[in-house]
């Protein structure tokens, strides 16, 4: 790598990859032993859901990581389907012909042409964002890693949330691998003691 060589290149890389693949791991994890209603149920009044979710972050990685760099791949954006409008939002939902299987087959398929750019490529490698303003397109393998990472976070998140409001499923990826190990009564006092504390504010 020119920009960051030897061995402290290859662990900084290392890193990002690994941080990427995390963020990228959970949304996945958070649709498992879910029902297709459950997986499409819009849960907030803008409409988030996991299988959308999914969808979102394995078109992003499609664009960041194929589009940036000129490595085009065969697999369509959402947005560009036939008759498609922009304000369709196609990338945030799974529509009446995608099932929860042909969602996940595309999200392993984005995730390894993504992949694959980043095996091939430096981190200071050069790519461009043409849907981010002239001044801030110009952009390296390095910055991107760790823009998509942090942006699959907040989604990461939002599915912690989403699972947790479908059947109480908690945790990393799975029940309460990073939680307390509390029964419900635990966990009921726990709230409760919170809106007493909000109460009193």
């Amino acid at each position: 790598m020119t920009g960051e060589s030897g061995d402290a290149g290859v662990l900084l890389k290392g890193r990002l990859v690994d941080y990427l693949h995390e963020q990228r791991d959970a949304p996945r994890a958070k649709l498992d032993g879910l029902t297709e209603q459950q997986a499409r149920m819009p849960r907030t009044p803008t409409g988030t859901n996991l299988l959308g979710l999914l969808k979102h972050c394995a078109s992003c990685e499609l664009g960041y990581f194929g589009v940036v760099f000129d490595r085009p791949s065969t697999l369509p954006f959402p947005w560009d389907a036939p008759g498609a409008d922009p304000d369709d939002n196609l990338d945030m939902f799974a529509t009446e012909s995608e099932s929860m299987a042909d969602m996940l087959a595309f999200a392993e398929a984005c995730f390894a042409h993504a992949d694959a750019t980043i095996e091939d490529l430096d981190l200071d490698a050069p790519g461009q964002v043409p849907w981010w303003p002239e001044d801030r397109r110009r952009v390296t393998l390095g910055q991107i890693l760790a823009h998509v990472a942090l942006d699959e976070a907040r989604h990461a998140g939002h599915a912690d949330i989403l699972r947790e409001l479908i059947d109480g499923g908690v945790g990393r990826r799975g029940p309460g691998d990073n939680l307390p190990d509390w029964d419900e009564t635990t966990w009921a006092a726990y709230v409760q003691r919170l809106e007493r504390i909000a109460c009193r504010s």
